[in-house]
């Protein structure tokens, strides 16, 4: 026993174990699927809900940085064992008093969730996985977390509509309230290891947020990391909310609007499973990722038939590989301490896109149909094919370790010089 706990293969198994419990737990929630029936049948107008939704939206909008600050101020561990906390507060505050007003302070509960989430899970998995000098298996891991998560997704669709005939609303909270907390206490098992010396720490909230500013500003690397994860991850990210009305838009019965959206669902599942054969794709490559999704969107979309969503769901299964193939090349390159808050920082990048998605389509459904315009949101992802392809060739793995190597000697010198125009 005594061996296996000191073998860092078992203890890269453990961690991704973990995480697989964590992310299955946070996002089984039978709630899902049917939270917007519960707010219809309490009485809420069309607009009360979007109202709702800007709550949702505002709140995770207000607290990713600070959030993501607290994370590398704190225990990372402690952070993801409260945001299923305050989700479960949330979901049982719909069940026992639906009302406008419980809604909302739902929905600001389950927004700081996602929040306090965000972050200091990727910079967690990250920092243990390099302690354990496996840093390379970031996407594949993370890729597997993700995929566990959609696929807790569907099932929890699957299970949403039986239950409810069985127990109505109430019994979908108290069922997804025991997710979280399942969730929560799975959350504490994490392994947790930041021993730094007092040189490397920063000190206090405003320290910790000028370290995270000041890499962004430093790395160019970085900042072309967190805006690219920003994209590629808000904009389909975001469709994928339209995709039941994109399936209503073909005339296909109501009945089989969820298989067409299960479909999609599977394709973003079988995409962070895939993420790891990417781990060493070159930015050509990666462009080809996107490529190939944002034509394989636009068919799918613009053909307005239920086959189409065949190549829907591949397009969505190549952007959670390309979004899983982000996530790792910003870790890659972040070398402060501060990884939570920078992570955060891309995570804020990545709400304000998602609501100019928002209000995008909003404003485009006044003109076009949902064909339509979810192929014109392809367009953003052959935009950045193109600068990549187009742009500098990326650095090897061997380069990006002399720069974390070199990034190390420059923190350990007592007097740093810092070179004009650091770029990566």
């Amino acid at each position: 026993m005594i061996s296996f706990l000191r073998d860092p293969g078992a203890r890269v198994k453990r961690l991704a174990t973990t995480l697989y419990g964590y992310t299955f737990l946070y996002d089984f929630i039978l709630l899902y699927p049917v939270y917007a029936l519960l707010f219809v049948d309490t009485g809420l107008s069309t607009a009360e809900i979007s109202s709702l939704f800007v709550i949702w939206s505002v709140t995770s909008l207000v607290l990713e940085v600070p959030s993501g600050v607290w994370a590398d101020a704190v225990s990372r561990r402690l952070l993801l064992a409260l945001a299923p906390l305050l989700a479960a507060a949330g979901y049982a505050l719909w069940t026992i008093a639906p009302s406008y007003w419980a809604f909302a302070a739902g929905f600001v509960l389950w927004g700081a969730a996602g929040a306090l989430q965000s972050g200091a899970l990727e910079a967690l998995v990250y920092t243990e996985l390099e302690r354990l000098d496996a840093a390379d298996r970031y996407a594949t891991i993370m890729g597997r977390g993700h995929a566990f998560g959609t696929c807790a997704t569907m099932v929890a669709t699957a299970a949403a509509a039986p239950a409810l005939a069985v127990g109505g609303y109430p019994l979908l909270g108290a069922a997804s309230v025991l997710a979280c907390l399942l969730c929560a206490a799975v959350a504490t098992t994490f392994p947790e290891h930041r021993v730094k010396s007092p040189e490397e720490t920063p000190r206090g909230y405003a320290a910790i947020l000028r370290e995270g500013v000041r890499e962004m500003r430093a790395s160019r690397s970085v900042r072309r990391a967190v805006l690219l994860l920003a994209v590629v991850w808000a904009v389909w990210g975001s469709l994928e909310e339209y995709v039941a009305l994109l399936a209503a838009a073909t005339g296909v019965a109501a009945y089989a609007v969820p298989l067409l959206v299960l479909l999609v669902s599977a394709g973003v599942a079988l995409g962070g499973v895939l993420a790891a054969t990417g781990r060493h794709f070159t930015d050509r490559a990666f462009a080809g990722i996107l490529a190939a999704g944002a034509l394989a969107l636009g068919a799918g979309a613009i053909s307005g038939v239920p086959a189409g969503f065949a190549a829907i769901a591949a397009a969505f299964c190549l952007f959670q590989m390309a979004t899983v193939l982000a996530g790792a090349r910003l870790q890659d390159r972040i070398t402060g301490p501060a990884r939570a808050t920078v992570t955060s920082l891309a995570g804020l990048g990545t709400d304000v896109t998602g609501i100019l998605v928002y209000g995008g389509y909003a404003a485009a459904s006044t003109v076009a149909g949902h064909g339509v315009i979810f192929a014109v949101f392809a367009v953003p992802y052959l935009v950045i094919a193109l600068a990549l392809t187009r742009g500098a060739g990326p650095r090897s793995g061997g380069e990006r370790r002399r720069e974390r190597r070199a990034s190390g000697e420059r923190r350990a010198s007592p007097d740093p010089a810092p070179p004009a125009g650091r770029s990566s």
